[in-house]
């Protein structure tokens, strides 16, 4: 096995691996890399861009475009296919939490990429050849990664074709603005159910709507992103925010019954509502203080 520290590092935790892509499993970093296919990105981040070239000579179509040099290339020594992987200075996150105007630049620039080296464009960009398996020729061009801005120079930064939506990074684009669109108002007829209820009316939802896709995502991705955006419309729906004030002003007052200090249920030392913002006390004062509360 090849040993390739600065990108074993960089691998999840427990990835998604195989030696035969009918079936993948979940194995701990140090038995994943022993198998000719991992999952090179963790769940709802993209650390590196690859790309799937199914020709002859696959390995050197960056330099044939006039590409910048790749983290590094795993090439079929039979065949010549090879998957080109490009690592980003700058990891982007592709679930509710990120930045959706990152995300459409990324998927923009990874489109540009397949269509610059004629890569396959229903490759899903989730399962790699593994760079440190013995089966494959590596190639280890060089050790820097890349800022979006310095790849975007060298690609067409057109808007995704409607197949480019259903494929790659344009998948998560589609699945992260239908699923959120369609929750901020089915969250109203959930008021009065428990969270589990909703989460799972949510994940559903994001299960159909992946359906859709030629090349659907892998479920950890569909499950993290529902739950993402399961979680946002719950905190934030008027309903559900009255709610966790009133449960907390009872677990306010039956303290007081019991506590010396006789503490007042509605007080803000009591409610203590900078959690549910989820920011710090001192930041919760300070915005209160500047007439941002």
């Amino acid at each position: 096995m090849l040993i390739l520290p600065e990108i074993y590092e960089t691998l999840p935790h427990k990835p998604y691996c195989t030696d035969d892509l009918g079936t993948l499993v979940i194995r701990p970093r140090q038995t994943a890399v022993k198998m000719r296919y991992i999952q090179h990105n963790p769940p709802c981040m993209t650390h590196f861009i690859c790309l799937d070239i199914d020709h002859e000579h696959g390995a050197m179509r960056w330099a044939e475009e006039y590409l910048p040099p790749p983290r590094w290339t795993s090439q079929n020594s039979e065949n010549g296919h090879a998957h080109i992987v490009y690592e980003l200075k700058t990891p982007v996150c592709t679930s509710e939490h990120g930045s959706r105007k990152a995300l459409d630049y990324l998927a923009k620039i990874q489109a540009g990429l397949v269509r610059a080296t004629r890569a396959d464009v229903g490759y899903t960009n989730f399962i790699t050849k593994n760079p440190m398996h013995e089966h494959w020729r590596t190639e280890v061009w060089t050790k820097e990664a890349y800022e979006l801005n310095y790849l975007a120079e060298f690609v067409d930064l057109r808007p995704l074709t409607n197949k480019e939506k259903e494929y790659g990074l344009g998948r998560n684009c589609t699945l992260f603005d239908t699923v959120r669109h369609w929750a901020y108002s089915a969250i109203r007829a959930h008021r009065g159910k428990t969270w589990e209820q909703w989460l799972n009316s949510v994940l559903k939802h994001a299960l159909n709507v992946n359906m859709m896709f030629l090349e659907p995502l892998p479920y950890s991705e569909i499950k993290a992103t529902a739950k993402s955006i399961a979680k946002y419309c719950w905190k934030r729906d008027a309903y559900h925010y009255n709610e966790f004030i009133y449960r907390q002003a009872l677990k306010g007052s039956k303290g007081g019954k019991v506590s010396k200090r006789k503490p007042v249920a509605t007080s803000e030392q009591s409610l203590k509502p900078w959690e549910d913002l989820g920011i710090s006390r001192r930041t919760y004062y300070n915005h209160k203080k500047l007439g941002k509360l």
